[in-house]
This record gives structure tokens, sequence and C-alpha cells, in this order.
């Protein structure tokens, strides 16, 4: 699925079979074609691995395998000379889980897969890449069985489709040149799915282990929607999970899953874009309690504790609580990764039972601290911006009132002689 969006974008498919031709595989081939998914017309990225296998074993006939290897929603930024964003959005899939059965497509250890991989068209970095990603794919085997790596039985990793997955999604997010990949939270479906171990509940256990530390959620479809191998790709490119970023749109790429699902577009879709760089918007949660039976003088201690913790902004607010007792509201914002940590020390440190949060996007100047030399000495500035241009100046109040004191001068006083430093010191 990825692959056909990739092609749907405009990745040419004799680019990718020469770069896959590269790896000196029997692999029979790849094509792709028009479908439709639940009336979405798709790409659809096949793989003719067991025509091969059954050529070779002197068979008249031989059907074809494919399958779509993930699920998210990933946006990129690349640069052509500026900068872009692509968006991908799936919808899978049916094959796949902890292992592939054993069959005609056979298997091939690290090491051989290494030997196909140097010999490949990518570049080194591109080698490394796919290497990275084929030796994350069997360390979770690995530890799933409690075996070393050396001895797991590369069902996913080694089956001759995967090889074409994972390289063929190297070869193409290299075309792409993505400066920056993002990707939705990633729905794994719902139900259960048959594994080579036996029946496991969605998602697969190497899927859950690859799936460590993103977000995901399980959708109303009863399927396997992120294989190992999507959770792969995915992981493996994408630099952060967050809605739709700002962007301009230049193009819109499907990637069609195998399944045809009644009602619901078994589908992976990409953006690509331009970046919009005058509208960029950071995701960060608010969290807050009221208290009204705390002693005020904790409130000024909870405040730098707080910050310390990774808070971005503390405030207190002055509100009327139930039994008409007077109280106090505490706000925090902070990035989503502290959540956990800012809670618990609400917890430890006041009198609250409990809290509420919610997630938002804020837009932010670029801001920097600048030392501007003035008549009563050094002062340090905040100055803030955006694209290069100056919005907003202004001197550290502790600066001002620490060179008040020094030289026995009211701080509104300082704060102008700063300002006047600056102004000066600015102008072009």
């Amino acid at each position: 699925m990825v692959i056909g969006a990739l092609l749907d974008l405009g990745l040419p498919l004799d680019g990718l079979r020469a770069a896959l031709g590269s790896l000196a595989i029997d692999y029979g081939g790849v094509s792709a074609d028009r479908v439709l998914r639940a009336g979405v017309s798709a790409s659809k990225f096949r793989v003719h691995a067991e025509e091969a296998v059954a050529a070779k074993a002197g068979h008249g006939h031989g059907h074809e395998h494919s399958h779509g290897p993930d699920h998210g929603h990933g946006h990129h930024h690349h640069d052509h000379g500026h900068d872009h964003d692509h968006h991908g959005h799936n919808h899978d899939h049916g094959q796949g889980g902890v292992a592939h059965q054993q069959g005609p497509h056979g298997h091939h250890s690290l090491d051989e897969i290494a030997g196909y991989v140097r010999r490949s068209a990518l570049s080194g970095a591109g080698q490394a890449r796919a290497m990275h990603m084929f030796e994350r794919l069997a360390q979770a085997e690995a530890a799933i069985h409690a075996m070393p790596v050396d001895q797991v039985h590369l069902h996913e990793v080694g089956a001759v489709d995967s090889i074409i997955d994972i390289v063929g999604a190297v070869h193409g997010l290299e075309w792409a040149g993505a400066d920056s990949i993002l990707s939705s939270p990633l729905n794994v479906g719902s139900g259960t799915v048959q594994c080579a171990h036996g029946t496991f509940p969605v998602p697969a256990p190497a899927t859950a282990r690859l799936l460590k530390g993103v977000p995901i959620y399980a959708g109303a479809v009863a399927m396997e929607l992120v294989t190992p191998t999507g959770a792969l790709i995915v992981t493996e490119y994408a630099s952060g999970f967050q809605p739709l970023p700002p962007m301009k749109v230049e193009a819109v790429g499907y990637g069609a899953g195998t399944r045809d699902v009644p009602g619901h577009p078994n589908v992976l879709r990409m953006w690509l874009g331009e970046s919009a760089a005058d509208a960029v918007a950071e995701r960060v949660i608010r969290i807050e309690c009221e208290i009204d039976d705390m002693n005020p003088q904790l409130f000024g201690p909870l405040m730098d504790r707080l910050s310390e913790t990774g808070a971005l902004d503390v405030f207190y607010s002055p509100v009327q609580m139930k039994k008409n007792r007077p109280g106090t509201l505490v706000t925090i914002l902070a990035p989503p990764d502290r959540r956990e940590a800012l809670v618990g020390l609400l917890f430890v440190e006041t009198t609250t039972i409990g809290v509420r949060y919610d997630e938002m996007l804020r837009d932010t100047l670029d801001r920097e601290i600048r030392a501007i030399e003035t008549p009563l000495g050094s002062i340090r500035f905040k100055v803030a911006g955006r694209n290069g241009q100056v919005l907003n100046a202004a001197p550290e109040f502790d600066d001002c009132a620490r060179i008040a004191t020094e030289k026995g001068r009211p701080i509104k006083d300082v704060q102008a002689i700063a300002m006047k430093a600056w102004l000066e010191t600015s102008r072009p």
C-alpha cells in the first residue's frame, strides 16, 4: 500500500523495477494497476513471487500474491528547492501477523538479505536504512520468541514479498526526497489474525512490539489494519504522529490493500504538498484542576516544581467552587509526553483528587536571547520573530531589576534606557 500510494503520486514503475532488479533475487516481477476500494480509485502494487516459484518448480501455472504492508496517515516534507508535505492515510489489510506461513515464497536469512541489499541500486544511506529495518523486524521476532536473533526463523523478514516491500518503500521514499515524514495515529483494526503460531488478537505480537511508543487506536472494522511490515515502515520514517499539518496540497496518492471491504476504503492516502511555513503549529496538552482546600503558601513551590518537570507554562486563576467556596484553577501547558509526570506531581504535591486534560495546537514565534550593551551595562533581551523578521523584543526583567539596584535607579528608567539601546542597535 505504501508503494502503491507512491506510484499514484508519480513514482516511475520502471525505475522501481530497476531498483528491485538490482537485488539479484528471483521474485518473478512486480506490476501495478487501478482498482476500486469502496468506490475509491487506487493503485494496487502486486508482487508476483509465487509465479516465479511455480515456474521454477515446473508448474504450468501459478497465482499472484500481493499485499499491502501498512497503515498510517503519513505526511512528508521534502525539498526540491522548496519544502513539501506528504500526508498518507491508510486503512489496511489482510496478510501478515507474527509470521507468514511456510510455502512457496521461501525465506532468507539476515546475512542473505544483507547481500541482496549491498548489490542493490539504493544509495548508501538507503542500504543502511533498509538493513536497519530488517534488523528491527528480526529483533522483534526474537524478543517475542525469547531466542537469539540468529536463531529466529525469519518468516516475516525473509519472505520474498516482504523484501520487495521494504526495499521498494525505501526506494520510493528516496525518490520522494522527504525532509520530514509525519503520520496520523494508527488504526490497528480489531478482531483476531491467524499467524504461524496460532490465532492472536489484533495487533499481532510483532506489530504491537514495533508500534511501541506510537499512538494507536482500534477501529470498528474487524480485520488487521497494520501488519509488522507496515508498522516497520511507518515507525522507521515518521518523525511524529499528529493530524494533517498546515500545507498547500500538490497531489494525493492512494495505495490499495488486497481486500475490498464494503463501506471501508481499504487504501492508504498520501498527501504531497508545500508546507505552510507561516502557520507552524505545535501540539501541546492542557492539564487543569481546581483546588479549594490547600494552604496558599504551597502554590509558589508547586509552580516551580511543575516548571522543573517540563511544563511550558503554569498559571493560576481565581474561581468560585461548589458550596460557594473560593478556589484556585491550576492550568498547565506542556508537551504531550510530559502529561503522566505532571499529573503525578499534582497528585503528590496538592490536595486535588482529579485532573482533566486535552490536546490542542498552538502557534509560537521563534525566540532567542540577545545581550545588548546599554549605558548602564549589558542587558539580555528576549527577541521573538518569524521568517527572519523581528516582531517583538523586551529586556529581561531580572536584569533590569539587578541593574536598578546596583545603580540606584527606578526599574522603569532602566527599562526605558534598555529599549532605547535596543532601538539604536537594531535600527538599519
